[in-house]
Formats: C-alpha cells, structure tokens, sequence
C-alpha cells in the first residue's frame, strides 16, 4: 500500500530541503506543485495566455516565456491579483498533481509525497494519510531567503502575503517539523517519521 504524505508549509522554512532528501529514499515519489504549476505556464498553454489576459502582455518575456519575477512583484503586492492568478492555475495543477498520485500508487511506490503551500486549500491534505507542517522561527526563514539572494523588500512582501500561514496549517498537521536546529537533526527525523510510516507491520 501506498503511503500518500502532504508537505506544506511557509517559504524559507524548509519544505523542498525536505522533499529533496525524502526523494532520495527509494520507493518515494515526490511530487512538487510548484513545478507543475510552471509547466502550466508554459509557452502557448491556454492558462499563461489567460494570465496575460489579465496581467499584460508586457509580462511575455523576449524569449517567449512568462517573466515570472514581473509576476511575482505584481502578485504578492496585491492579494485580489495573487487570488486572481490561483484563480487561473490552480484548478489545472489540481488534476496533474492527482493524476501523479495514482501512478506512483500503480506503479507500487512506498510512498508518495505532495510537496503543496497550498495543500489545504487546494483540497489536497484531505487525500493524504499525514500531512507534515515544516515551520521554523521568523529570523531563520528570513534568513534562508536573503541568503538565496532574494531581495530582503520582497522577502518581507512575500511573508506578508501568506500572512500566518504556519497557524492557519497547524489544525491540518499531523507533524509538525522545526527545522531550525543543525540539518542533520532534520534529517533524521524525516527519516524516522517516513520509516514509521513505511514500515511493514511486525508479523
């Protein structure tokens, strides 16, 4: 049987780090909604064509690609446009990301991770058997996105946007993981928690 394990949280606090080592286990298939979401936004798909539509066309790079930093400082100083924006994407990453699911489930997968900030509200926690909250304090997470060279204005609009996003996904968690200690710590959790999960029941 096939374990289907939500991972969601606030930016900066860790998830795809945690994605990354849970896709390194064999039998785990790891799905990342944010990269669906690009390949919905793809050159000529009728979703980026309805977003310039309703953002400009200004936003079609030369190379004919979305300018997704344009986007993203449009959205997250405006949350009607960023509701606007889900309102576009979201209901064809949906599918994708179910239909992803079922094939890891054929094809005999261990586990199947949903790597989703908006897990809950895109009703995806509710086909999960756990959903994981990765959280950390709010001078870590700042930390980590200065440190990917976001610019630290937009560090703060970006936060801002998802308002207290670790409190409204508390009541949805199964776990909670911190991850503000040494990665290691994290890690061996992860494991332990998967591990758990995963395991056959003793005979």
């Amino acid at each position: 049987m096939t374990v289907r394990i939500g991972l969601t949280g606030p930016i900066g606090c860790g998830k795809s780090t945690l994605a990354r080592w849970l896709a390194e286990r064999p039998g785990v298939v790891v799905i990342d909604a944010d990269r669906v979401a690009r390949e919905v936004l793809e050159p000529d798909t009728p979703h980026v064509e309805a977003v310039y539509r309703r953002f400009g066309d200004g936003l079609r790079g030369t190379d004919g690609r979305l300018d997704r930093a344009a986007l993203g400082g449009i959205v997250f100083n405006d949350p009607a446009a960023l509701r606007d924006l889900e309102a576009i994407v979201h209901p064809a990453v949906r599918p994708r990301i179910l239909t992803a699911m079922d094939r890891a489930a054929a094809a005999g997968a261990d586990a199947v991770v949903v790597e989703a900030i908006k897990l809950v509200e895109g009703g995806l926690a509710a086909l999960c058997d756990e959903v994981w909250l990765v959280t950390c304090d709010p001078a870590t997470q700042r930390e980590r996105l200065v440190g990917r060279g976001t610019d630290r204005g937009d560090v703060e609009r970006r936060i801002r946007a998802q308002g207290d996003l670790a409190a409204q996904l508390r009541p949805h968690a199964s776990r909670v993981i911190l991850t503000d200690g040494e990665p290691d710590r994290s890690r061996a959790e992860v494991e332990r928690l998967l591990e758990a999960l995963i395991a056959p029941p003793p005979s």
